[in-house]
């Protein structure tokens, strides 16, 4: 008796030492399958992800747009049948989600994150309710990372002065700025900001980001990723298998919008749900 006891308490001991499920969502595609799983930390990315796979939301959807060495991306509900040949990325549910900004979260390879509208019209970075990308990456060199610091915070800031122009109502600076952005014109970018410093920065300093840290840094050089992006969009989860799949997907013919030639339809398929 008292050895059956023994054995009922340990059972429990185990069970109560056990970690709580996580959630992990499985990617499949005619390339093969993708397993991502979910951050505890981003809750509101996380669960509607869920939700949207358990309920189907995916299936059919196609991964419309990608970019050797940067990212694949998928989730417009539009893609599903649409003829070859059309822009897709427009597509979206009816809401979005609160920016929710992880310093550890990176987009390292493999990060899964939201895809979203520009600083221009959507300052509060909040999320598709439905569009993700998955970093396949590059690797980067310290002078590399420098660099993507410093074209954050250039992003950070044209974002806060397109606002700032808009409020202003001074639509010429407005307009030019805005061709400068398109056009990729660091120069005159850099030189209108300086016009406004004093209230661009007033209003940077609110929500700066953080710079990379060592261990960032050492990930970045060693298995790579897209630093430039961190601290604009919500990371919310990494692949834990099929990486190769993703690197398959990025080298796929695209046309001029990054569309592929060849349509890639996902299904999602519920792995494991984090007990809440």
């Amino acid at each position: 008796m008292n050895k059956i006891l023994l054995f009922v308490i340990v059972l429990l001991a185990a069970s109560c030492n056990r970690k709580p499920a996580e959630d992990i969502v499985l990617i499949s595609t005619e390339y093969g399958d993708i397993q991502v799983k979910l951050y505890e930390n981003t809750p509101m990315h996380s669960q509607n992800f869920m939700k949207l796979a358990e309920n189907g939301y995916y299936n059919g959807t196609l991964f419309h747009r990608v970019i050797s060495g940067f990212m694949i991306q998928g989730g417009d509900p539009t893609s599903r049948n649409a003829a070859p040949g059309v822009v897709l990325g427009d597509g979206d549910t009816n809401y979005t989600i609160p920016f929710e900004y992880v310093p550890q979260y990176f987009h390292k390879r493999g990060a899964l994150a939201a895809a979203r509208e520009g600083d221009d019209v959507n300052p509060e970075r909040a999320s598709s309710g439905s569009q993700f990308y998955i970093v396949q990456g590059r690797k980067f060199t310290d002078a590399g990372l420098d660099s993507a610091d410093a074209k954050r915070e250039r992003y950070a800031k044209s974002g806060i002065l397109v606002n700032l122009l808009k409020n202003k109502g001074d639509t010429t600076e407005l307009g030019r700025f805005r061709q400068y952005i398109n056009n990729r014109d660091i120069p005159n970018i850099n030189k209108v900001i300086d016009k406004y410093a004093d209230e661009v920065n007033a209003l940077y300093l609110q929500k700066p980001f953080n710079k990379y840290t060592d261990e960032q840094r050492e990930i970045y050089k060693t298995t790579g990723g897209a630093p430039h992006l961190d601290g604009a969009y919500t990371v919310f989860g990494e692949v834990i298998s099929g990486m190769d799949v993703v690197d398959k997907i990025a080298e796929i013919q695209r046309d001029d919008n990054d569309r592929p030639l060849k349509d890639i339809p996902m299904t999602m398929k519920i792995i494991s749900k984090r007990k809440r």
